[in-house]
């Protein structure tokens, strides 16, 4: 696979653009959009008589032994038959290191991989098929690893700009989410090893998580929350999925009937398995009747209680706390066996979870004889891979003409604690153990050699309950001072401490933001610095919007550098610099201050007021720019935007309407010197309909990349999906014949061209 990338040379003195070739030696070729059935669980279908002469095999007890772990991250496992254990690991963004069976971690050279940029970062370059790439490259490293599923794609909405778990997911835009997910699942699963979509559903805070009972309208649910998981099912063709902690509407998520029997294996005729986040079972009954095939990580809550569970199964508890065995402890073990066994009826549903578990162990080549995939470790084709996606994804918000930085540059000052941090082992779950971390100081010296000083002050200290530091505020001043250039490198952080989960902070599993402003005293620092020298370049790092609003006015060139991986120092310095030019843009709106969010502006966060385990999503269908855009208030970032270092022309625009469909074509022309890429993004607006409807609301989109002056035809077919709304009256999608505007732009908020299509 060939990627465009796009580059600037400086040749003589002269900025010349070309285009180079970006080689991907592996993964395959992913497939074309369109080549195959709109369900791809079909192809999970494809050994079920040998599925069922295994199951048939299996005693009650061996069944029971299938659907429950039998350590931190394996289950099942029976030999007689030569079914080999379940072997699960973390990781959206690389492979976790060894956990062992019982928690404690595993000294192991392997445990050192390949740390690609987070989910954020992969979103923001629009391009699905380096989604594929990059689930190629953790598919590989599962593979090698012996892991037969990896825990990812992440991809609740990001509802909530201060849930700690958003560096973890990908959109506020259900339809991006979708084909940014599609290709990750596709990636990984061509490796023969499983993704684990997660986390199902309404899992959008960390903040009670384990209690909080969500409720939503149900064209919310519809409309926003669902589509991401019904594309990763139905076009990413995802092997397994991940129930979530959370309550919905009134029932745990992990076990709920609507979601999981009604919605998921019903109406989207789900074939694989689903497997409990760990410890999100909570009762016998209902994990058995309510879809969770696969429960893990009940230990973790048992061992935190201590708590003798005596009930019975009939109470739909687990196990009695006298049973040697933890594991046989489960909600899905010696309880669930002594239920069946009292009422045999329920042994039918004990099958279809075997039958799943053993139709995803054949799709992985785990039980037909074939040769495991010997996978692929670190190689340099996939540090390749993490180095494009963070070149591509990174996102220029603003820039007075600062960027490039000239290479000429005699002396650049680095300012900022995140400048030398590193972020692999951080975040809690997503924790990886990178073979190397290039910071952007490293990346800035990379880039420079010997031709230029690079100079650092700290500037701020990563602490609990850090304010600005004067003395650490005036050394940075004098350095910003002293420089021709200053690039200062703020933001978010994973936490103080990244090998103690208990100093989880910001951007990480189990807490959520205390607000949207800049931590430790960073607001200061950064007007002194802006103060000291205009040429500065402020870089963010993070997995969610950030407050900017008391200097972005100072600003000259404002960078989303995200969690860029292992490779990310360098791909930033390549922007700053300009051997790239930045293409990535935004999968989610910056707000101007907190409370113009619609989680907090019409919704409910963190909870209901006077009941701190319900919530209500207000907000309704009113989610990131849908609200922003459809309400009038202005953003500080749109969605979609992103900037370049050369111009795009938008012409020739022509909607033809089909059969509840209609086909978009436009023309893009690089009008600029410098070799680019733009995202051609598509909304559509209905004009009158018998419901309120948002705006706009993106239905397609295209990354093309060009060379200075070169013009590129650019087609975006909208299918009827693209045109229709949940009613609710009726229950179903519907098509509302009428007029519909077609919005063609950069942006949420910078639309090119409009046309329409009557339908």
């Amino acid at each position: 696979m060939k990627f465009a990338s796009v580059r600037l040379m400086a040749v003589a003195g002269t900025a010349l653009c070309a285009a180079t070739a970006f080689n991907l030696a592996s993964p395959p070729v992913p497939p074309k959009r369109g080549a195959t059935p709109l369900n791809r669980q079909a192809a999970l279908m494809t050994n079920e008589a040998a599925v069922d002469a295994l199951l048939k095999q299996l005693t009650l007890e061996e069944k029971i032994k299938m659907v429950h772990a039998n350590s931190s991250f394996a289950a099942g496992g029976i030999a007689r038959l030569n079914i080999p254990e379940l072997m699960t690991s973390d990781g959206p963004h690389g492979v976790r290191p060894e956990q062992g069976r019982d928690w404690k971690a595993v000294p192991d050279p392997n445990n050192a991989g390949t740390y690609m940029p987070t989910n954020n970062t992969l979103a923001a370059t629009w391009n699905p098929e380096l989604g594929y790439a990059y689930g190629a490259v953790l598919g590989q490293e599962a593979n090698f690893r012996g892991k037969d599923i990896i825990l990812g794609p992440g991809i609740n909405i990001i509802r909530a700009p201060l849930n700690g778990r958003n560096f973890e997911y990908l959109s506020e835009d259900p339809y991006l989410v979708g084909q940014m997910a599609a290709g990750y699942i596709r990636g990984v699963q061509a490796q023969g090893v499983s993704a684990c979509v997660k986390h199902y559903a309404a899992n959008n805070q960390e903040w009670q998580r384990n209690k909080i009972d969500v409720n939503m309208s149900e064209r919310a649910l519809r409309e926003i929350y669902l589509p991401g998981f019904q594309a990763a099912v139905q076009q990413g063709g995802a092997h397994a999925l991940m129930g979530s902690y959370n309550k919905f509407r009134g029932q745990f998520a992990t076990e709920n009937a609507y979601l999981m029997n009604d919605i998921l294996k019903g109406e989207w005729g789900f074939k694989g398995l689903v497997m409990s986040d760990w410890g999100s079972n909570h009762n016998t009954m209902d994990a058995l009747r309510n879809g969770t095939d696969l429960e893990m990580g009940t230990d973790l809550v048992l061992k935190r209680n201590s708590v003798d569970q005596s009930a019975t199964a009939s109470t739909g508890a687990a196990a009695p706390a006298a049973t040697k065995n933890i594991y046989d402890r489960f909600y899905l073990a010696d309880a669930a066996l002594e239920a069946i066994k009292q009422d045999p009826k329920l042994e039918p549903l004990l099958d279809d979870k075997v039958r799943r578990i053993l139709r995803v162990m054949y799709a992985t080549n785990m039980l037909d004889g074939k040769k495991r995939q010997p996978g692929a470790h670190n190689t340099s084709a996939h540090q390749a891979t993490a180095l494009k996606v963070a070149e591509e994804g990174i996102v220029l918000l603003k820039n007075n003409g600062l960027l490039p930085l000239k290479k000429t540059v005699k002396t650049v000052a680095v300012i900022g604690a995140n400048a030398t941090r590193e972020n692999a082992g951080g975040g809690g779950s997503a924790q990886l153990q990178a073979k190397y971390e290039i910071t952007p100081l490293q990346g800035i010296k990379n880039e420079l050699g010997d031709k230029a000083t690079v100079t650092y002050a700290e500037g701020y200290k990563v602490a609990r309950g850090q304010k600005a530091d004067p003395a650490l505020i005036a050394e940075a001043v004098a350095a910003a001072k002293a420089a021709d250039a200053v690039v200062y490198v703020g933001g978010y952080i994973h936490g103080y401490d990244y090998a103690n989960w208990g100093q989880n902070a910001y951007d990480a599993e189990g807490i959520d933001k205390p607000d949207l402003k800049m931590p430790f005293g960073q607001d200061e620092l950064v007007q002194a610095v802006l103060a000291a020298n205009p040429n500065t370049v402020v870089v963010l790092l993070g997995g969610g919007p950030i407050e900017v609003a008391p200097w972005v006015g100072q600003a000259n060139a404002l960078v989303e550098a995200w969690y860029p991986g292992m490779e990310g120092g360098n791909a930033l310095a390549h922007i700053l610099f300009g051997d790239v030019n930045p293409s990535g843009k935004l999968p989610f709106t910056f707000p101007v201050k907190l409370e113009d969010a619609p989680a907090h502006k019409l919704g409910e966060y963190p909870s209901a007021p006077g009941d701190p385990l319900k919530q209500t999503y207000k907000d309704d269908i009113w989610v990131g720019y849908r609200y922003y855009d459809t309400y009038n208030v202005a953003p500080q970032f749109a969605f979609g935007h992103g900037l370049s270092y050369t111009t795009f022309k938008y012409s020739n625009l022509t909607v033809t309407p089909g059969p509840k469909s209609a086909t978009v074509k436009l023309t893009v022309t690089n009008t600029g010197k410098t070799a680019g890429a733009e995202v051609v993004q598509v909304y559509v607006h209905d004009e009158q309909a018998s419901v309120k409807r948002p705006e706009k609301e993106l239905k397609g989109f295209k990354k093309v990349f060009l060379q200075p002056g070169q013009a590129q035809t650019v087609t975006v077919p909208l299918n009827a999906e693209a045109f229709q709304f949940y009613n609710e009256a009726k229950k179903q999608w519907v098509l509302e014949p009428g007029k519909f505007d077609v919005l063609v732009g950069s942006s949420s908020r910078d639309i090119r061209l409009k046309g329409s299509a009557t339908l």
